[in-house]
């Protein structure tokens, strides 16, 4: 059954690898081909969408202890990416070629290729101690660019529209609330969500880092 399980995992954290640099190739492409940053999802949108709807499978994956993240952790993760994305993102094309997107999308899927990659050579018991080390110091950099410029300013930029068309309005009328509100309220809410986060990952990157230092000098 574990070895099963190991490759299970191999194999969708090597699709997810192949994924995720076709996304980002992708992403450049758009700004080589149009010498400008707004068309980042028209070259790369439906792929990153499909991409992360799919990523679900992680909660899964955690609940199921297959890996041994958090399910909370791995549902607040995939739930903040799938909102920005298919909620807001994919239902407003004035915004779709915002400089946000591209500065997400780059955000996203530089974190992405190296993050499946360590996982799928995790499973057969290969550790690379440079991508071992990008994995856990790249998000020092990338994830507040993402978040920051990319995902809050894009969600701001949004709320004009999402007022104006009164989005999703038969849903949120029953919670006695708007959309427009309710994203009002995750922008407030984001830093703080964010900082926790933020805070999870430099206290695995002291673990991982740790441990695999100390590996070495055995």
């Amino acid at each position: 059954m574990a070895r099963t399980g190991a490759l299970y995992l191999l194999s969708y954290n090597s699709l997810q690898s192949l994924g995720w640099a076709l996304a980002l190739a992708r992403v450049l492409s758009s700004y080589f081909s149009t010498k400008s940053v707004n068309g980042a999802y028209a070259f790369a949108g439906d792929l990153i969408c499909f991409l992360q709807t799919i990523s679900f499978v992680e909660v899964v994956h955690a609940a199921a202890g297959l890996v041994p993240s958090g399910v909370m952790l791995a549902l607040m993760q995939w739930g903040g990416r799938t909102h920005f994305l298919l909620a807001i993102l994919r239902q407003i094309p004035e915004v779709q070629g915002l400089p946000s997107v591209f500065i997400t999308f780059m955000s996203w899927s530089m974190t992405e290729v190296i993050r499946y990659p360590h996982y799928a050579l995790s499973c057969i018991g290969i550790s690379l101690s440079w991508l071992t080390y990008l994995r856990y110091t790249a998000f020092i950099i990338l994830y507040p660019i993402g978040i920051a410029p990319g995902e809050m300013w894009l969600m701001y930029q949004a709320l004009p529209f999402i007022k104006e068309r009164n989005l999703y309005a038969d849903f949120f009328d029953r919670l006695s609330i708007s959309y427009y509100h309710f994203v009002l309220a995750v922008l407030i809410c984001y830093p703080a969500l964010w900082l926790k986060l933020y805070l999870h990952l430099f206290k695995q990157r002291r673990s991982k880092l740790g441990k695999h230092q100390t590996k070495k000098k055995v």
